[in-house]
């Protein structure tokens, strides 16, 4: 397998980090979390050539969904999220999407259970249940390259907030420490909000983590 690229667009009210993974040299990304413009995102992603072959979702909050629904009528492509997040995602005030002013819910194309492998486009990662910023918060494990997708379960030398519908921080730094921390200290982060960090850096430096 050709070596995987990350890029990153920050969108949104809440300057959510949407990434999209590609192999060099080939025009598919998988992307993740399409924020508030799907449509954008499809024209912007085109403008270089590349094409949308999956949308992967690390959890239901109205910040990472708005665009889904546009993104994969355009696109063409599957959505992916955990079997956890399904009520989450179906559900306007659950999502807070109600309460921020557009009301929106979304329902996956397939449900993936915790540790599931998903491939596409040749491009394989395992989905990691991680509760706590929401009862079905997800990272995306791509384990050759070396990249976690934590979303807003682990920030760098932060952790998601817990106080909407289903959070709990109690659950949220047992997933960090359980589920995260066994991961390669060198692998890199790349969170929901902010900028990147390592495993390293936050089982060292994350005061919410200690």
């Amino acid at each position: 397998m050709a070596e995987l690229k990350i890029g990153r667009m920050m969108m949104g009210v809440c300057q959510t980090n949407c990434y999209f993974i590609y192999e060099e040299g080939r025009s598919e990304v998988i992307f993740v979390d399409p924020a508030d413009k799907g449509g954008y995102i499809y024209d912007a992603l085109a403008e270089r050539g590349f094409t949308v072959a999956g949308i992967l979702l690390t959890h239901g909050h109205f910040d990472h969904i708005w665009g889904v629904e546009e993104l994969r009528e355009k696109s063409g492509a599957k959505v992916y999220a955990y079997e956890g997040e399904r009520e989450l995602l179906g559900d306007a005030g659950m999502n807070v999407s109600a309460q921020a002013g557009r009301a929106c819910t979304v329902d996956a194309d397939i449900y993936v259970k915790d540790g599931g492998e998903i491939t596409i486009a040749g491009m394989t990662c395992r989905l990691i249940a991680t509760p706590g910023h929401t009862g079905g918060s997800c990272c995306y494990y791509f384990a050759e390259s070396g990249f976690l997708i934590s979303g807003d379960t682990l920030f760098a030398e932060s952790v998601g907030r817990t106080d909407f519908p289903t959070g709990s921080m109690s659950e949220i730094v047992r997933s960090i420490k359980e589920k995260l921390f066994v991961l390669p200290d060198e692998t890199k982060v790349y969170p929901g909000h902010g900028g990147a960090t390592t495993i390293a850096h936050e089982k060292e430096y994350n005061p919410f983590c200690g």
